[in-house]
């Protein structure tokens, strides 16, 4: 370019133009500046654009690797609004977990067992009082879901005159619901942690079992701080009402009652010992938890204290709960729990009802306070037939009361490995025609042996209530051996 070309180009950029006056040069700048600014901004739109992309994906495809380890979940129930998103991730939870929603709600259960006590608590902020949504079906395939309204509707704002029941985890009120059907619900005390771990043990133990000597769990209830369990209502008390309540002199339970009752509750353990997977072991037999409906059909209840037991484990260590007089030995002693606890507390129970005598009495001589010593001492001498409940209206044949005696210590062995399965123990109940011929006639055909009492009319008894033993140790103390001739 010549120094002409050079000096007409400065001649024509230095000229002003039409916009305020400015200088070609000057607009030319201008305008690349905002090209350069614009094509900045386009870029970083296309680099922002990009990356949420990717993330979305990574949120809905999430990486697959080899690593099949179970995701980290808490180990407590957790209240949780729910809007409705499905899950289509069905992943194997180590706790049983609660969603509890507007729209939807499920409780989703765990395979394997919980590790030890639940910690923590719900949170108790969400609101549910917006929820007008009626009941709907469990996602679970048994119960259902009930609202706090329908359950206050069911038991008049749960008013005193509707408690049929209480103790130291809750309060059982009988309800109705619209249909007329009647039911019993169970209000967990408000301490959140003991709650909470009421109403883990026992939708996870119970929730999905069926079996005719196991109280049925129909349903729950959670709403803000409130825990609720319905279950079907068992119409004539309990065992504990029936053996030491105000009966008068001749008790309606017959021998034959009796024993229907003790093979029942043994098919209930049974099946919660060696039916289920992983199994169950209640932590708390005892008369009070043996529900009998109008047939005298023995249904096992209660299962707030209640362990899971993988197969792979043969005890678990947990802080020593159950009722006084009731309790393993080597439980009281070492935290150490399994099925062959539950058996221990089954013999007292069956020495409990063949006796009519609470576990440990201290109105009574001394030598005769606990059922045990008392027993075996009395088996020892050879005086089986001194040991059955005064008020039994009918004498039981030798050779089954013997019989029936005989299981029971070996339920109650100071060696655990040496009491017999539950399974075990309903063969030895049933062999030998221990029951009576017309056993399953035993609610129909009872009345003609029971002086003043009619069956369909009869009151039940005011409950005796027990203490609760939450000690480390326990006072029913064992004798040398635990088998004895019985001939």
């Amino acid at each position: 370019m010549s120094i002409y070309d050079a000096a007409f180009v400065n001649t024509e950029l230095a000229k002003p133009t039409s916009i305020f006056g400015l200088r070609l040069w000057v607009v030319i700048g201008i305008l690349v500046g905002a090209l350069i600014v614009l094509a900045l901004f386009l870029l970083s739109l296309c680099l922002t654009s990009r990356k949420r992309n990717r993330h979305q994906n990574q949120i809905r495809f999430p990486k697959s690797t080899t690593d099949h380890s179970p995701p980290a979940v808490s180990k407590v129930i957790q209240e949780i609004v729910h809007h409705a998103v499905p899950d289509h991730h069905h992943h194997v939870q180590p706790e049983i977990h609660v969603e509890i929603g507007k729209l939807e709600h499920r409780v989703v259960f765990s395979d394997r067992p919980s590790s030890g006590e639940s910690r923590g608590a719900v949170s108790e902020n969400a609101s549910f009082g917006s929820v007008t949504v009626g009941p709907e079906v469990s996602h679970l395939g048994w119960g259902r879901w009930y609202t706090l309204r329908e359950l206050e509707a069911a038991t008049n704002c749960l008013c005193e005159e509707n408690v049929i029941g209480e103790g130291g985890y809750g309060i059982v009120y009988l309800g109705i619901l619209g249909d007329g059907t009647r039911i019993a619900i169970k209000n967990l005390l408000n301490n959140r942690g003991q709650a909470e771990r009421e109403f883990k043990v026992e939708v996870e133990a119970i929730g999905r079992v069926r079996h005719k000597n196991l109280v049925r769990l129909l349903g729950y209830c959670v709403e803000g701080a409130y825990r609720m369990l319905v279950y079907e209502y068992i119409n004539n008390g309990n065992l504990d009402q029936w053996l030491h309540g105000d009966v008068g002199d001749i008790s309606p339970l017959t021998w034959e009652i009796r024993v229907n009752i003790i093979v029942g509750t043994a098919k209930g353990l049974a099946y919660l010992h060696e039916g289920l997977e992983p199994k169950v072991v209640h932590r708390d037999v005892k008369s009070s938890n043996i529900l009998l409906d109008r047939q005298w059909n023995a249904k096992v209840s209660d299962f707030g204290l209640a362990k899971l037991l993988c197969s792979e484990r043969s005890y678990v260590t947990t802080r020593v709960m159950g009722t006084f007089g009731y309790v393993a030995p080597e439980y009281a002693c070492t935290g150490m729990l399994n099925e062959k606890s539950d058996v221990y507390s089954f013999g007292i129970l069956v020495m409990e009802i063949i006796s009519g005598r609470i576990p440990v009495d201290y109105s009574r001589p001394q030598g005769e306070v606990n059922l045990v010593d008392w027993l075996k001492a009395m088996v020892g001498d050879r005086k089986s037939e001194e040991v059955v409940d005064p008020k039994l209206p009918d004498k039981p044949p030798s050779k089954a009361l013997k019989r029936v005696l005989l299981v029971a210590l070996r339920c109650v062995d100071p060696d655990a490995t040496k009491r017999p399965k539950m399974g075990h123990v309903i063969h030895m109940l049933e062999a030998d025609n221990l029951l009576s011929h017309d056993e399953h006639r035993v609610g129909k055909n009872s009345s003609h042996s029971v002086q003043g009492h009619q069956h369909e009319n009869r009151v039940i008894p005011r409950q005796v209530n027990n203490p609760k033993y939450e000690g480390a140790s326990s006072n029913v103390s064992e004798g040398d051996n635990g088998n004895f001739n019985m001939k």
